[in-house]
């Protein structure tokens, strides 16, 4: 999973140089919430999520940040988005997961500057060298490359349409898609095949291509969910610091849906005595915005995920450690996390059960849910134009 480089947008260096892919600060803590030893100073990680940055599970080698006395680490720079171009040889993903409705997605991006402290993409990091903790929120992956890409692979005369995902692993719409724009020439493909495809997103941006959305919806082709976690502002910002706030989200789904694109919300995740006493607030609000379908995902702490989360979480609402992790672990069979499929995204026993019980009745007497409308696959057609023409 490597990736061939080009270059770093930057205007600085994070840390004194290393002998990894891409230099980068690490903190391997002896106790895992060790925040003066081995956590990120609050000056140079502000407006980011996590406040570790361990180093990578695959890495020989890793560093243990300390005070020498000298202040050698108030010379360090603050933590700067970096954008290293990825050169994909593919740019369809499949899955066959049975938890998931889709086989198939797109990330235009690997790492999200939108830095949700929960977000259980954190891990993939890994694979670049790098760490799961303020390097996925601030070294970034772009693949220019992924309209020509998709062309390429839609033109296949073996290929069967079925809806492709999009925000499934980052989102599509991270503040970087402003400057990129691979998302939008990715939309341009889809709409010229007449290819249905479902995104999901936390971010405004998405109403920038309303034009292209709502030509789609047309056709039945697209779809969008936003993703709100909370309502609460100061709790937002605390878990999604670059994503767009609680009130612009649901500002995003009423003006999706007055455009006529099926909109739909995603509480994703649902965090035990935290967040999880707002989701009929949540649903009610998103319903008066425009919305038709909701869904939700439980909490999910895989690998890297679990001891940052749970430095956030001591550091943001100490008062509520214990209880979270309690609860969260009743869910999970004792541990932090549960890969197994069938209960990952929603939990087991009596809490989780009354956590979907509560999301449906309140979606059943809000009128959600009602229809769950397929997206239309028979009108694709490939798009050829870059496609090597026949002999005959």
């Amino acid at each position: 999973m490597s990736a061939n480089t080009t270059h770093f947008e930057s205007s600085s260096n994070d840390i004194a140089h290393a002998s990894t892919p891409i230099a980068h600060e690490s903190f391997m803590a002896k106790s895992a919430f060790s925040r003066n030893r081995n956590g990120a100073d609050p000056a140079r990680r502000r407006g980011r999520g996590a406040g570790l940055n361990p180093s990578g599970r695959f890495e020989q080698y890793s560093r243990d940040v300390f005070d020498d006395e000298w202040q050698t680490l108030d010379e360090l720079p603050p933590f700067k988005t970096q954008v290293q171009v990825e050169n994909a040889r593919t740019i369809i993903a499949r899955n066959t997961s049975p938890d998931l409705h889709f086989d198939r997605s797109i990330n235009p991006y690997r790492g999200c500057e939108h830095g949700c402290i929960y977000c259980y993409a954190r891990p993939t990091h890994a694979y670049m060298g790098l760490s799961a903790g303020l390097d996925f929120e601030s070294k970034l992956f772009a693949k220019p490359g992924a309209a020509k890409l998709l062309r390429q692979a839609l033109s296949k005369k073996n290929y069967q349409a079925k809806t492709i995902a999009m925000g499934t692993n980052t989102d599509p719409y991270q503040p970087i898609e402003k400057k990129w724009r691979i998302t939008r020439e990715i939309l341009e493909v889809l709409e010229q095949a007449n290819h249905p495809v479902a995104i999901v997103t936390k971010s405004n941006l998405v109403t920038r291509d309303i034009d292209i959305l709502a030509r789609m919806a047309e056709k039945n082709l697209v779809r969008v969910a936003i993703s709100i976690t909370t309502l609460d502002r100061r709790l937002g910002r605390a878990m999604e610091p670059r994503a767009a706030s609680p009130g612009l989200r649901l500002k995003t789904i009423h003006q999706l849906s007055k455009a006529g694109i099926p909109t739909s919300v995603m509480i994703g995740p649902v965090i035990p005595a935290l967040s999880d006493h707002e989701i009929e607030r949540i649903l009610d609000s998103a319903k008066s915005a425009g919305a038709d379908e909701a869904g939700y995902i439980l909490l999910r702490l895989p690998g890297e995920v679990s001891p940052l989360f749970r430095d956030w979480l001591l550091r943001e609402y100490p008062d509520r450690y214990n209880r979270v992790l309690e609860l969260l672990r009743s869910m999970r069979g004792g541990k932090d996390y549960d890969a197994k499929f069938g209960n990952r995204m929603r939990g087991e026993g009596p809490y989780a059960w009354q956590i979907g019980r509560r999301f449906e009745i309140a979606c059943k007497r809000l009128g959600l849910n009602r229809e769950h409308r397929q997206l239309n696959c028979d009108l694709f057609s490939p798009h050829l134009s870059e496609a090597q023409l026949s002999l005959f």
